[in-house]
């Protein structure tokens, strides 16, 4: 299988991608303690580095990574973006913006055949023109496609999530030249795009807070999925059910979800009798204006999952959906499922954790139509 490094792994978003695309990502870089054992849980077999990359060489990558340059075929991440986020305050010279240069200084050091680097729109920003140059000087010996803004619900995931795409390959005998119109017919046909409904069908829906009612609330119980009303065809139902790739996976958590259909992540947050009223009256779009959570609409899109924010900025959680049927927000699994994270796919034990890591991923369905369109023009 052709090798790619997967640097600001996070929880796996588009390792996921990759493998199911027929690449093998041998190593993935991620800082982020949480992150990392989320990586690790479910992508045993991949060399993880708990490093700064800003304090990471080329050279020292491949050492880490136990592979040379000419076994080395891609290189993919999605640095950083708040910084760039038009929800935060737009800081050009907020650190991690140098984070997003670094990754490209990489790709000059590795030289590999292709490169995919995914971040927020609002990179495209005219105020970023120079860190965007400063980035894009290292790769002169590269075909840098235009970016290309790629909408989940257009690639098969039920979520309106929008993300810019940088993607280059080198003028390469094992690579044939891509183009922006490989990306975009990869897109899924609009009779088999998935609405909010179809994506949470079969997870447990009518379900009861039951966790202690102080501190950070522990993923303890597991709840039978069901998704007989699927057609076993649907590009959806598939991506989220199985197309698990060989050795991926926690074992034991596989072995559960495979033999009794059991899945983690399903315990909802706790509300005040209030707050349920509150939600039980909006209509499907509405947003509470206390909250200032979504009532999802079952026959639309979910608007775009939010991280919140880390421990230096104070742990705050972010504004999470409110479920269409229930007086409640989404859980953890249904945000996975709304995110493309397939059901096999075992979740942090914590809501906190889980949002946070599902916030900051690139859906795997994405990733992987984006992966395949490359992986198709290797030679």
């Amino acid at each position: 299988m052709p090798k790619v490094i997967d640097l600001f792994a996070g929880a796996g978003g588009l390792s996921l991608g990759a493998f199911r695309a027929g690449f093998d990502v041998v190593s993935a870089v991620e800082l982020d303690p949480h992150a990392i054992h989320s990586h690790k849980t479910n992508f045993p077999h991949t060399i993880h580095i708990q490093k700064d990359i800003m304090s990471l060489s080329g050279t020292k990558l491949l050492e880490l990574s136990k592979i040379n340059n000419d076994q080395l075929l891609g290189v993919i991440g999605g640095p950083p973006c708040q910084g760039f986020s038009s929800i935060g305050h737009g800081d050009v010279n907020d650190s991690r913006n140098q984070l997003f240069i670094k990754f490209f200084e990489l790709i000059n050091e590795l030289q590999p055949v292709f490169f995919v680097a995914e971040n927020v729109p609002g990179i495209m920003n005219d105020k970023y023109l120079k860190i965007r140059n400063n980035a894009f000087k290292n790769i002169s010996n590269y075909t840098l496609l235009s970016p290309i803004q790629v909408k989940a619900s257009e690639y098969g995931a039920p979520t309106i999530r929008t993300r810019i795409f940088f993607i280059g390959y080198r003028n390469d005998v094992r690579i044939r030249p891509i183009t922006v119109e490989d990306i975009e017919n990869m897109k899924i046909p609009l009779f088999e795009r998935t609405t909010v409904r179809s994506a949470l069908e079969g997870l447990p829906s009518n379900i009861h807070y039951s966790a202690k009612a102080s501190g950070e609330k522990k993923i303890e119980e597991r709840y039978s999925s069901s998704n007989s009303g699927y057609s076993q065809s649907n590009f959806f139902y598939q991506r989220v059910t199985s197309f698990r790739p060989h050795n991926i996976g926690d074992q034991q958590y596989c072995d559960l979800y495979t033999n009794k259909h059991i899945v983690n992540g399903c315990l909802p947050t706790k509300h005040s009798i209030n707050v349920k009223k509150r939600y039980r009256s909006l209509k499907y779009g509405q947003q509470d204006k206390i909250s200032k959570s979504v009532k999802l609409n079952p026959d639309g899109f979910c608007p775009t999952l939010r991280a919140g924010t880390g421990p230096e900025k104070g742990s705050f959680q972010a504004v999470r959906p409110i479920h269409f049927e229930y007086a409640r927000v989404i859980t953890p699994r249904e945000a996975a499922r709304l995110q493309g994270f397939p059901d096999w796919y075992k979740l942090p034990e914590t809501i906190w954790h889980s949002f946070r890591q599902l916030g900051n991923s690139v859906s795997p369905i994405v990733a992987e139509r984006i992966l395949s369109a490359i992986y198709q023009k290797l030679t």
